[in-house]
């Protein structure tokens, strides 16, 4: 009789086809917040909102660019360079683009939220936080930006408290959430399904949402 065999040979353990979700803080954003929120406050009270994903709370049409002045340019410009930063051409050279964009504002209070949808005919879609709603210091305020594991949730149903022994593999199947930090841009594939949970709050959550196509 043989022993068992062990595994004790080096594995070449590969994640194939990853998804990016970038996370990076705009360079001085509380300026720059202040007069974001105060701008979109004021068309909130003039503009009647946009229904589209959105759980309650307000939307803004999606032509931010034309009346969102200086500030609300700087995001859009800096998502732009992003956007470049994170494309390349399939030999891996970079790629200028001259992305095609429009964005809008968003604004949460108490119980609102988005429901998941994506973002077709698009390339990079992404988030920019001018106020988190309190979110930042006390994450139990809810509000969070939830994305859905793009390979479905076949691999979690047959035995959901197992997942591969691999990095980005223990969630297989079910979803990750990033809170809400102000002045943090989320930047990610547009065919990613994403939702915004219920903020539970008092405060005002307030973002702009963007794509570049």
């Amino acid at each position: 009789m043989t022993d068992t065999p062990k595994a004790t040979a080096k594995i070449d353990l590969r994640s194939l086809f990853p998804t990016p979700v970038a996370i990076v803080q705009l360079p001085g954003f509380a300026d720059l917040n202040a007069r974001r929120r105060a701008s979109i406050l004021e068309y909130e009270t003039a503009t009647p909102s946009n229904d589209h994903s959105n759980l309650g709370g307000w939307q803004s049409s999606w032509d931010l660019g034309a009346w969102g002045g200086e500030a609300a340019e700087f995001v859009l410009a800096f998502a732009r360079q992003l956007a470049n930063r994170l494309t390349s051409t399939r030999y891996g050279q970079p790629a200028n683009v001259e992305w095609r964009m429009n964005a809008w504002a968003n604004i949460n209070r108490s119980g609102h939220g988005n429901e998941f949808h994506t973002h077709p005919g698009c390339y990079w879609s992404g988030t920019y936080y001018v106020d988190d709603g309190g979110i930042g210091a006390d994450p139990s305020l809810g509000g969070e930006f939830e994305i859905h594991d793009p390979r479905g949730i076949a691999p979690a149903m047959y035995r959901p408290e197992l997942a591969p022994a691999a990095p980005g593999c223990l969630s297989v199947g079910a979803s990750e959430v990033i809170s809400p930090a102000a002045g943090n841009m989320v930047m990610f594939p547009s065919w990613l399904s994403h939702a915004v949970r219920p903020y539970t709050g008092s405060g005002t959550r307030i973002s702009i949402a963007f794509n570049l196509s």
